[in-house]
């Protein structure tokens, strides 16, 4: 075969998707532009300085790119049909050649990953134009001696466990992946179901997506965190009709929508373990170590390097997707919205990566039959190989052999009896769903005007009003087979909740005793009349939206707009989703993400200390805004009053008889105006004007970033505290804010905010832990692993009842280390040759003083800085050796200074720089008050740069800066003198204080309390 065939580089497509309401709503402008195949990444400010990275526009070039960002531009625009035309249609044809083809979706959550694969009913995705198209052409290419199957098959990988989604039990139970040497990596057990039409294939997805919905509302999964895969396994039989042999060619389709890359992101900026907490990332992050290794490869940098595909799940399965046998694509889905800029730049570059990879595809040519073959072959080695160990009873031969066994059976099951199993699984699926009280019907919400439902609401687009229940006269609601609306999950009871429909009444819902059930955010204990658009909350997350025929939405007394009107007002506070409507409805719906924030809200009570936060910074933000605007005032006058000292003396004295002018600062005369002009004219109203509206979009965008963040937090904390409460963990949650570790780097990022929450970890006689959100998102998927299998489990048996115990992942009892602070070095002193002796303050993330490092910054070798002329003659970059001295660090809290050391990062270094102490800091007495230590270190660091004129402006405004770790002691306690109060009153001084008048735009905020999930 010719090898420009068989070889083939991964296509990579971008594609950027429209505004959304919450970027339309804070006015962030587009930083994304296309033409032709190049995508332009644009400065996400124009105020940034001219050193900073993000300051210059930065291209790439794909195969493929769309502009879906204005379907007005119809020149440009890029709709559903188009991505198909140029990546759907050429991996049909390498399917109908014989090749094995994939096409995966990568991007953050909400970028328009899942619209892209699967569409929606009026614009239909990648995946339904795939497979219409699939049996659109196998009935055009029918012909005698000629037949065509389709087999699929649908599955979930959440936390490197596998589900079938195609189940018709819905089983929670994880399959195992295995690999066999004729196979390759393949899951034991997965459903592989027979369609015979597009319509089967349209019904098998939706009933897949609906047990998706319903395992990851059970287990409160995101499923944002979760991989879609669905493959399609297509064969092509072809008979020669005069001798009667028969060939094949098997294709496998497999089509992926990955998980929200910004968990990716996340776990690389805030140096996460991916063995920390949870094995929830591995995915994304071994699929980002697999494509480095093969773009290597691919560019030739070093063909031996080794690609970790067994490190994860996804990967391993995915081999032959990435560098293997397949014609592969990928499309990265980015936001348009200067909000989005760093991960819209992490998903271009990542896809930019991909571009390398190159894959050896080969065509399926009768592949059945050399399967069946050498299985056979294998199953009789391992007989007798069996034979000869049966005295020593050797049990993994025999689970090879029935492995084997087992794949023979699978391999020649012929095609009727294929189909009579997909029908039969389907008449079980139905069944049980049906048993759940789950509508059948699978297009859309769809009802006559006199029945009344309820629909899911759930933060996956995909997954929200997907599923459909029923209400009868008599619905009772509940985890009990009994009940006639099934729910599983925490906080669900047997017998949960009551819901009657009367002509008179209307309906009702009347909850058990000691059931958890909230009615568009407050907690419900007695019988209470619903009306249509409500929300319902049961148990801890199964959020539903109550829908009403019109008679019975007026039956209250009240009518449907006054109801609507009624929600509005008592949630003044929130901002109404008016995206997500209903089929069914014209009127204003109301979606998970305010039900689940009203909910929030309105258990904290009035005594709301995330409003008070907001508002601190609010008002912190307009003082500053006006103090800021003050001394440009004050600048352009001190300006105007230099231009004026240098007019001729005649002059002076016509402006001194003329007066101010209109407005005060603007003398009279032809020259007075031209003094005048630096404050008045048009390029400096323009700067301001540009200053002062980017300063508010920022402060807008933190402010909502932050309130979701909050949010967020107070949700995971009141999850965590259930779970705790329920295992008898003894731990406390509570959320706090504070200062990001990037964010107190002197080299932070002009839009950051300063305050982020984290949480609070408290178990009595341990001390207190500080978890990023992250890492609390993390541990919770083990929690919810934990209860579930506690759930599960027999309580009588010790094994699992000593697992139980020992099982802890709501506290650390061995921490590692955590961040004593940041101390940031100035280096304005290699301008001047003068070496620098300073006593660094060390900031913690409360914004306080931790401690001070001595530091020493000098120029080195002089001989370095001699310009260097290369043979041609032509003058080269200058090098310069930079020398940092860390001489000891000094006030450290006691808790933390054991096994203290120092990182940094200087100027074109590409790996960090790390120090550790000469000798360990002695443990203090018994009977010692002094809470500080001292940690000697006395390490220099000679650093070779390239004198550019980036590192020129990083040394005149930048700083190095050095992060200080130490070990936490869980006996610091125990030290009296960590109460002392004078030591208390001088630490709590903050950067604020300390850095007044310095002008560092940030703002600073620390608060307990914000939430909390306690168990006693």
């Amino acid at each position: 075969m010719d090898d420009s065939l068989s070889n083939s580089n991964v296509k990579v497509a971008v594609r950027v998707r429209p505004m959304n309401r919450r970027e339309k709503d804070l006015k962030t402008n587009c930083v994304v532009e296309m033409e032709g195949n190049q995508t332009v990444l644009n400065p996400a400010s124009q105020n940034l300085s001219k050193g900073d990275p993000r300051n210059q526009p930065k291209v790439f070039a794909y195969d493929h790119c769309f502009w879906s960002m204005d379907e007005a531009d119809t020149d440009k625009f890029a709709g559903q049909d188009v991505v198909f035309q140029c990546l759907g249609e050429s991996l049909l044809d390498n399917a109908f050649l014989g090749y094995n083809a994939c096409i995966f979706a990568y991007g953050q959550t909400g970028s328009g990953k899942s619209y892209t694969m699967m569409g929606s009913s009026e614009q239909p995705g990648l995946i339904p134009r795939l497979c219409s198209s699939l049996f659109h052409r196998t009935l055009l290419e029918q012909r005698e001696g000629e037949s065509f199957t389709v087999e699929v098959s649908f599955m979930e990988i959440y936390n490197e466990k596998v589900r079938d989604l195609l189940d018709p039990k819905g089983s929670r139970q994880a399959l195992r992946v295995r690999e066999h040497k004729v196979f390759g990596p393949y899951v034991d057990g997965l459903s592989r179901l027979a369609v015979a039409c597009y319509k089967d294939i349209e019904c098998l997805m939706s009933e897949g997506n609906k047990s998706r919905t319903v395992a990851a509302t059970n287990m409160n999964e995101e499923s944002s965190r979760s991989h879609a895969v669905f493959n399609i396994i297509l064969t092509h039989t072809l008979m020669d009709l005069a001798s009667g042999t028969s060939g094949e060619k098997v294709s496998k389709l497999s089509l992926v929508d990955l998980a929200g890359s910004e968990r990716a992101a996340k776990t690389g900026a805030t140096g996460e373990r991916m063995k920390e907490g949870s094995n929830i990332n591995k995915s994304l992050s071994t699929l980002g170590l697999v494509i480095s290794a093969l773009a290597d490869q691919g560019a030739g940098k070093n063909k031996t390097k080794f690609v970790p595909y067994r490190d994860s799940v996804l990967t391993w399965l995915l081999k032959d997707c990435l560098g293997g046998n397949s014609r592969t694509a990928m499309v990265a889905t980015v936001s348009p919205a200067a909000d989005n800029y760093d991960e819209t730049l992490s998903t271009l570059r990542y896809a930019d990566r991909a571009k390398s990879i190159v894959n050896h595809a080969v065509v399926n040519e009768d592949p059945n039959a050399r399967i069946i073959r050498e299985l056979r072959e294998e199953v009789e080695k391992l007989r007798d190989q069996l034979t000869e160990a049966e005295s020593m009873k050797a049990p993994d031969l025999k689970e090879r052999l029935e492995e084997s066994e087992k794949l023979i059976q699978e391999m020649t099951v012929t095609w009727e009896q294929k189909l009579r199993k997909t029908e039969a699984v389907a008449q079980e699926r139905q069944k049980q769903l049906e048993s759940l009280g789950i509508s059948l019907q699978s297009s859309g919400i769809r009802v006559v005007d006199d029945k009344c439902f309820l629909v899911n609401l759930n933060a996956d687009p995909a997954l929200n009003e997907l599923l459909v229940y029923y209400l009868k006269e008599h619905t009772r609601v509940g985890s009990a087979d009994s009940q006639d609306i099934q729910l599983c999950g925490m906080a669900i009871n047997p017998e949960h909740c009551v819901i009657n429909i009367t002509a008179e009444t209307g309906v009702v819902l009347t909850p058990h005793r000691s059931s958890r059930t909230c009615v568009n955010g407050s907690s419900v204990t007695i019988p209470i009349l619903l009306h249509h658009g409500d929300r319902i909350l049961w148990g801890n997350n199964h959020f539903f939206r109550i829908n009403l025929p019109r008679h019975l939405a007026h039956a209250g007394g009240e009518d449907e707009a006054g109801s609507v009107m009624k929600n509005c007002l008592s949630t003044d506070h929130l901002e109404v989703d008016f995206d997500t409507v209903s089929n069914v409805s014209s009127e204003v719906s109301f979606g998970y993400e305010f039900a689940q924030t009203e909910v929030m809200m309105k258990g904290m009570g009035s005594n709301d200390p995330m409003q008070s936060v907001l508002q601190t910074l609010e008002r912190q933000h307009e003082e500053e805004k006006r103090t800021a605007l003050e001394r440009q005032r004050q600048m352009y006058e001190q300006e105007l009053q230099q231009l004026r000292k240098q007019l001729p003396p005649a002059e002076k004295h016509t402006l001194l008889l003329q007066g101010p002018g209109p407005a005060g600062l603007e003398p009279a005369g032809p020259s007075a105006a031209a003094a005048a002009s630096i404050a008045s004219s048009p390029c400096a109203r323009t700067r301001m004007r540009r200053w002062s509206e980017d300063r508010e979009a920022m402060m807008t965008r933190s402010l909502c970033r932050l309130r979701q963040q909050i949010v967020r937090a107070n949700l995971l904390v009141q999850e965590a505290g259930f779970i705790a409460e329920e295992l008898n963990k003894r731990t406390e949650y509570l959320v706090t804010l504070q200062i990001p570790a990037a964010n107190l780097n002197a080299n932070r990022k002009r839009d950051a905010v300063l305050s982020e929450p984290a949480v609070q970890v408290r178990r009595k006689g341990k001390g207190k832990q500080i978890w990023a959100l992250e890492k609390m998102e993390n541990r919770l998927v083990d929690m919810r692993e934990l209860y579930q299998e506690w759930k599960d489990y027999d309580e009588d048996n010790p094994v699992m009842r000593s697992y139980f115990k020992r099982a802890d992942p709501f506290f650390d009892e061995q921490e590692n280390h955590s961040l004593i602070g940041v101390a940031n070095v100035f280096l304005a002193c290699l301008f001047y040759d003068v070496k620098l002796q300073y006593a660094v303050p060390i900031i913690n993330q409360k914004g306080e003083v931790a401690g001070r490092l001595h530091v020493e910054v000098w120029r080195g070798n002089e001989g370095l800085e001699k310009v260097e002329t290369s043979p041609d003659g032509e003058t080269q970059e200058r090098k310069m050796e930079c020398v940092v001295r860390i001489l000891q660090a000094t006030g450290l809290p006691r808790h933390l200074c054991k096994f203290v050391f120092c990182q940094y990062h200087f100027w074109g270094q590409d790996e960090p720089v790390f120090i550790a102490p000469e000798v360990e800091p002695t443990p203090p007495s018994a009977t010692s008050r002094d809470p500080l230590c001292t940690v000697l270190f006395d390490s220099s660091k000679e650093l070779e740069v390239c004198v550019s004129e980036e590192f020129v402006e990083f040394v005149a405004e930048g700083a190095v800066a050095i992060d200080v770790f130490g070990h936490k002691q869980v006996n610091h306690r125990r030290n009296l003198a960590l109460w002392d109060l004078g030591v208390i009153q001088a630490k709590t001084r903050t950067l604020r204080e300390r850095y007044a008048g310095r002008g560092s735009g940030g703002r600073l905020v620390g608060v307990k309390g914000l939430g909390r999930g306690v168990c006693r």
